[in-house]
């Protein structure tokens, strides 16, 4: 093989790697600049903090949501975020508290009503009884919440645990679509003697 001949090879084999290269970080660079435009206008258009917004209807009030902070984004699918937590009391039509829900985050969707409760979510109804979720979804447009992961529901004398959950939004007629099992609640009745 002639020295002329190897010249070449090696000179497309380096070319090539260069000419990869050359678009790999002209790939990386126009990545870079697709997230910083998209993190621009992925900017809240509203910053409001120590929120209390009140749902009523016919002059009733229905709902009340508390957050300490709550951002509002547009976009084709508009929705406001609470990343500090959020708390919502459902009422009666006697406006006494009929329900409350409480999380760590939450997001709602404007167009489809429909509110996403993450992270430690408690729902507490007027019987005392409560569920824990890390997840629950509440559809204002069918008045229902609901989860479709691990849920535990304690009452009075039991502690339920399933898989999926739907209810009223007041939480007063509940299923849990996969139950794992339960255990009942005793009082211990047996008087003890203080010790002398």
């Amino acid at each position: 093989m002639h020295p002329s001949d190897v010249l070449p090879k090696r000179f497309l084999t380096i070319a090539a790697v260069l000419i990869a290269a050359a678009m790999l970080f002209s790939c990386e660079n126009d990545i870079a600049t697709v997230n910083t435009l998209t993190a621009k206008d992925n900017k809240p258009v509203e910053i409001s903090k120590n929120i209390r917004l009140l749902y009523s209807e016919n002059s009733k009030l229905l709902v009340q949501l508390k957050t300490p902070l709550l951002e509002r984004y547009q976009g084709e699918r508009p929705y406001t975020e609470m990343t500090k937590g959020v708390e919502v009391y459902f009422y009666d039509s006697l406006m006494h508290v009929s329900s409350q829900l409480k999380a760590n985050y939450a997001i709602s969707y404007e167009n489809e009503k429909i509110t996403e409760a993450r992270n430690n979510v408690v729902v507490i109804n007027e019987k005392n009884e409560k569920l824990n979720t890390e997840r629950l979804f509440w559809d204002e447009k069918k008045a229902v919440i609901y989860s479709d992961v691990f849920v535990k529901i304690t009452t009075n004398d039991e502690v339920l645990f399933g898989e999926g959950f739907e209810s009223d939004e007041r939480f007063d007629k509940w299923v849990i679509k996969k139950p794992k099992g339960s255990f009942i609640i005793k009082e211990d009745t047996v008087n003890q003697t203080p010790r002398k």
